[in-house]
């Protein structure tokens, strides 16, 4: 079993971990209706992708009251 022949400080564990922080988003305008999407998905808020529709959004679901 390998076993560490020295401690690893925090500062020296810490400093290693320094380029694992994940990077931000980068959310670009709809062209179409302006929300923010990620770039090359289609539209949560618009269905649609490179100016053309891909998902028909219904506007309005009609739920049965009986179920």
């Amino acid at each position: 079993m390998a076993v560490p022949q020295n401690k690893v400080t925090r500062s020296r564990r810490n400093m290693r971990r320094a380029h694992d922080a994940l990077g931000a988003a980068n959310p670009a305008e709809c062209p179409s209706c302006g929300e923010l999407k990620r770039p090359h998905h289609v539209c949560a808020a618009c269905g649609s992708y490179n100016d053309k529709e891909i998902v028909a959004q219904a506007d309005e679901i009609d739920v049965d009251e009986d179920a």
